[in-house]
């Protein structure tokens, strides 16, 4: 197989475009020795004349003038190989696989790619539901590149293997049926609630929360039911079984039969964080970017 030189044929393009040996070398701040040196080099390698002498000048040859026809098809394809490389050095173009707990994808995550399909449109994310403690667990086996996760299940923030920021407080509201004595009371606050029956997990980061935002009230929760699924959780408020705290993410859709209360001063948060390994890509900063701005109140 001949030996194809890139430098040498684009000495030779040169010298096809402008039609002397010393306007060629002009051209390439090179000597008109060093151009016919190059040139004779490249004959050698492919085994075939490319000049021939026409008077004091010298022109192509038939074969000079079919290596060159391949040879523009191969200067296209490296100039869009250039383009690529420095697209994906900007981060405009890449793959990044995001990690989220489940209400934050429709709430944060979708809207953030809608944005990118626009400001980024060469950056693919990639979404992996996961529960927020095993969103960290999937960044440090790198199986995703951004964990969307929250705080109560956040790794320590000196934990080295991780670049954190904290997107938003998610607020968390109180679920109520329609009729419930205490649905229109002005000023609601949590610990109003303090006697009634509660729906939340039996265990997990939102039992952990339910818990601590009650006790942070003054009084532990009386826990009536158990379910992980906000649809579930919701069905039994709306059913008068118990009250519930649900973040506003999860219930912005709204329930049919729910009425949705913020509470006053001091009303519980819980606080979302997004995560990537140290050193990670321009691509996965574009990413974050994207959803910071999606966040509620940025």
């Amino acid at each position: 197989m001949s030996e194809w030189d890139i430098k040498k044929l684009r000495i030779l393009r040169a010298l096809r475009d402008h039609g002397t040996v010393t306007a060629a070398a002009g051209a390439l701040s090179m000597t008109p020795s060093a151009v016919s040196q190059q040139l004779s080099n490249l004959a050698r390698q492919l085994d075939v004349p490319l000049l021939e002498a026409q008077g004091r000048r010298v022109r192509l040859t038939d074969a000079a003038h079919l290596v060159l026809r391949h040879a523009e098809a191969v200067f296209a394809q490296l100039e869009r190989a250039d383009a690529e490389l420095a697209a994906h050095a900007r981060g405009d173009e890449g793959e990044v696989r995001v990690g989220a707990f489940s209400t934050a994808v429709p709430a944060l995550v979708v809207p953030a790619v809608r944005a990118l399909r626009t400001t980024r449109p060469g950056v693919f994310v990639r979404v992996r539901e996961a529960e927020a403690a095993q969103a960290y667990e999937l960044l440090a086996a790198g199986e995703v590149d951004l964990a969307v996760s929250l705080a109560a299940q956040a790794p320590a923030r000196r934990d080295p293997r991780f670049t954190g920021v904290t997107l938003f407080a998610d607020p968390l509201d109180v679920a109520l049926p329609e009729g419930h004595p205490l649905a229109r009371k002005r000023g609601l606050r949590l610990a109003d609630l303090a006697d009634e029956p509660w729906i939340f997990g039996g265990s997990g980061p939102w039992s952990d929360i339910t818990r601590a935002a009650c006790e942070a009230a003054g009084f532990v929760p009386e826990q009536a039911h158990s379910a992980a699924g906000w649809t579930a959780i919701l069905a039994m408020v709306e059913a008068g079984m118990g009250v519930a705290l649900v973040p506003r993410m999860a219930g912005a859709a709204g329930h049919g039969g729910v009425l949705m209360r913020g509470l006053g001063a001091g009303r519980p948060h819980r606080h979302v964080l997004a995560a990537t390994r140290r050193g990670a890509g321009p691509a996965v900063a574009h990413v974050l970017a994207a959803l910071r701005a999606a966040a509620p109140g940025a």
